[in-house]
């Protein structure tokens, strides 16, 4: 019975250990990704970082935003990723006209020396 209980107890831990899998789907044609690229100027990249933190709730509670994600350079300090998946181009225009992207686009330029965007459609 001892055994058992090993094997049981070894079992577990080991299935513990193991990566949850990830479903990945191809998107339909009409989505959209829109990868931004934006670089702090020199003593703004704790404001940038706020006010791209402040983004993030409200558009991804947007009709037609699937993902919405920040990210920060890891060996480039003041360097940050948007990475937005949009149900349609249509969705990513109205996503434009909301009240949090406005302040966002009246205070980005106090904020932000470098700025690369462009979108993409998933082939496979």
């Amino acid at each position: 019975m001892a055994k058992r209980k090993v094997k049981k107890a070894a079992k577990r831990r080991s299935q513990k250990r193991q990566p949850r899998s990830v479903k990945i789907t191809k998107l339909p044609k009409e989505a959209l990704t829109q990868v931004v690229i934006l670089r702090a100027k020199e003593g703004q990249q704790l404001l940038l970082e706020a006010e791209l933190r402040a983004l993030i709730s409200p558009s991804r509670r947007e009709e037609g935003c699937w993902q919405y994600d920040l990210h920060h350079a890891i060996d480039q300090p003041g360097m940050f990723l948007l990475h937005e998946v949009w149900e349609s181009r249509e969705h990513h225009t109205e996503h434009t006209k909301t009240p949090h992207f406005l302040r966002w686009n009246a205070r980005k330029d106090a904020l932000v020396a470098s700025r690369e965007s462009a979108f993409w459609q998933q082939l496979a």
